[in-house]
């Protein structure tokens, strides 16, 4: 019994690349809420920072947990997009969530440097 040929089986190499690029992104997502948990998980000893080295744990390890996930759920919503634009023959790259990835990343790491002043003058 043949098989029909798809309209994703014309685009396989375009599909499969979707596909690594939509597992990249998951990737990063879980090592920012990795990141997230690392922060939050920050133990500062009694100091004159202490409460100020909580908060800014608290800040990082909260934003990285909602970055991660929401890096999630727009690289889904993402491949699903590509996914009908390569068929379609209609793809665009997307700009949209690299900027805003790289933006919430420099935020946090002003954040994680700000931490490590804090450990540094105990």
């Amino acid at each position: 019994m043949e098989r029909e040929k798809t309209v994703d089986s014309k685009y396989i190499q375009q599909h499969l690349a979707n596909e690594r690029t939509f597992l990249a992104w998951i990737r990063t997502s879980i090592t920012i809420i990795g990141l997230g948990f690392l922060a939050a998980g920050v133990v500062f000893r009694s100091t004159p920072y202490s409460d100020t080295g909580h908060w800014i744990a608290s800040v990082v390890g909260i934003g990285a947990v909602l970055l991660g996930s929401l890096i999630s759920f727009t690289a889904c919503r993402n491949y699903t997009q590509k996914k009908a634009g390569i068929n379609d023959e209609t793809f665009e790259a997307s700009t949209n969530i690299i900027f805003f990835t790289v933006c919430c990343l420099v935020f946090i790491n002003l954040f994680l440097i700000v931490l490590v002043v804090l450990l540094l003058l105990e």
